[in-house]
């Protein structure tokens, strides 16, 4: 990666909101999903690995972000999607099978989708009580 682009992302991470960061995880797990599934497509043992293992943390660091306290059933619900995207990456890596991944693709990008909808609807209610 170039320096600059290597600057860039770190700066817009360092400089993004909470709401900015959780859909930058969701699509940097769409993308891993999508290159594990193309690395299982062309038989590329190695690249699968390394996408799905890339998808596993983003999952994890995303399961570890959840507050049970606060997020009561909602946050339960989604340790549940990602139990369920981590037992299926892990199904794909093992069996080199795409069909579990592209599961995990469906799961992640109506989790993405329902996000950014819920944060440009919390914008606009923000926006209209100002």
């Amino acid at each position: 990666m170039s320096y600059g682009l290597g600057a860039y992302k770190k700066t817009s991470v360092h400089t993004a909101s909470k709401e900015q960061i959780l859909l930058m995880l969701y699509q940097a797990a769409i993308k891993n999903c999508k290159k594990g599934i193309e690395a299982l497509n062309t038989k590329d043992v190695q690249r699968k690995g390394e996408f799905i293992g890339k998808l596993q943390d983003i999952v994890i660091e995303l399961n570890n972000s959840l507050d049970f306290e606060v997020g009561g059933d909602v946050a339960r619900e989604l340790s549940s999607l990602y139990d369920y995207i981590l037992y299926s990456s892990t199904q794909a890596n093992i069996k080199l099978d795409v069909e579990p991944l592209e599961g995990c693709l469906k799961v992640l990008i109506t989790l993405y989708d329902g996000w950014a909808q819920a944060i440009k609807s919390l914008k606009n209610e923000k926006a209209g009580n100002a």
